[in-house]
């Protein structure tokens, strides 16, 4: 069952994703030769408005195949023959779906639940929150002038932060105060000594409520990107990095671990897991690497500035080279994946 949970919320995403590059190649009259759930050899298909459906044997990734996509095909109907700005759109469309799934999502969550709001629900003593002034009850609204939306927003910021003078600015009985905390190191890790929880909520209006769920993507698209900042300073280690594999065992977890709970909390932890995954997989295909949406879109940008479009068959060479690279990294992190469930 954790398996198949699993393989369902990957699939919802990555048919939402492709979708996206599936709907504005329609609309902007880019024949669309194939629309396929996962990889490898195909299990089922058919063929309608001149695409084919596929659903293959490998239960990750996906895809939407157009005509000339990678420069091998220019007659009427191809990717090649539309205008860059339509063909950045199609590109684009995919990431850009990621983000609305999440935030469609959001809206789920927070609009039955509300949001886990920055109120300090007390302060410990002899740490520095303390010194500063901070008391219970205090809501952070900015951190260094970073604004704070969620109590897991100050989480993060210590975290991808660590060591640094932070300057609060807080609001107590409806007026704003600023005060200045110098973490302390204690047992290993930098300390505010401020306490909260992410399970303190507070309900939303709707319009409260499309504001905290635009919030939410904001949040989840921000801690990706310092994520991978830690990686690439290393900060965070290759193995530290989950793939498939280690996403699945990840799903299981946390089904199994909500079972207890009823099938209404079963639910909002699928959920939350899906508005991590769209957004982080939005956040990857836009990186500017070959073979993601990202490093095409590069190209296509280039091409928009200069009018002139480059070479498509070294783009090609390029995209294949970044895809081959890519599916040597997906190889190690599959591996440290197995290890780590199995070791």
């Amino acid at each position: 069952m954790n398996i198949i949970v699993a393989l369902l919320v990957f699939s919802v995403i990555i048919i939402i994703h492709e979708l996206g590059h599936f709907l504005l190649a329609k609309a902007n009259g880019i024949i669309v030769t194939e629309f396929s759930l996962g990889m490898g050899p195909r299990l089922l298909s058919f063929t309608a408005g001149g695409t084919r459906y596929s659903w293959k044997l490998l239960p990750f990734g996906g895809s939407c195949m157009m005509l000339g996509e990678d420069g091998e095909e220019e007659g009427e109907g191809s990717f090649g023959s539309k205008s860059v700005w339509a063909r950045i759109s199609v590109v684009a469309a995919g990431p850009v779906f990621n983000f609305l799934l999440a935030f469609v999502l959001s809206i789920f969550i927070i609009g039955n639940i509300g949001y886990d709001a920055p109120v300090l629900l007390g302060i410990s003593e002899g740490l520095p929150a303390e010194a500063a002034g901070l008391q219970e009850g205090d809501r952070i609204l900015s951190m260094n002038g970073k604004k704070i939306h969620f109590y897991r927003d100050i989480s993060n910021y210590g975290m991808f932060h660590q060591g640094e003078t932070v300057q609060f600015v807080y609001e107590r009985d409806g007026k704003q105060y600023e005060t200045v905390v110098e973490p302390q190191l204690t047992n290993g890790s930098y300390k505010y000594g401020i306490v909260g929880s992410v399970n303190y909520r507070e309900k939303t209006n709707a319009l409260e409520t499309l504001k905290y769920s635009a919030c939410e993507v904001g949040y989840w698209i921000d801690t990706t990107l310092q994520s991978l900042k830690l990686l690439v300073s290393g900060g965070v280690a290759l193995d530290d990095v989950s793939g498939p594999v280690g996403v699945v065992d990840m799903i299981g977890e946390t089904y199994e671990e909500s079972k207890s709970s009823g099938v209404f909390y079963i639910w909002l932890n699928m959920l939350n897991i899906a508005i991590l995954l769209t957004a982080n997989l939005g956040v990857m295909n836009l990186l500017p690497i070959p073979a993601l949406d990202g490093g095409r879109l590069v190209f296509l940008i280039v091409e928009a500035v200069r009018g002139k479009r480059t070479d498509p068959e070294l783009e090609g060479k390029i995209h294949f080279a970044g895809l081959m690279l890519l599916m040597l990294l997906m190889v190690v992190v599959m591996f440290n994946d197995i290890k780590k469930i199995f070791l």
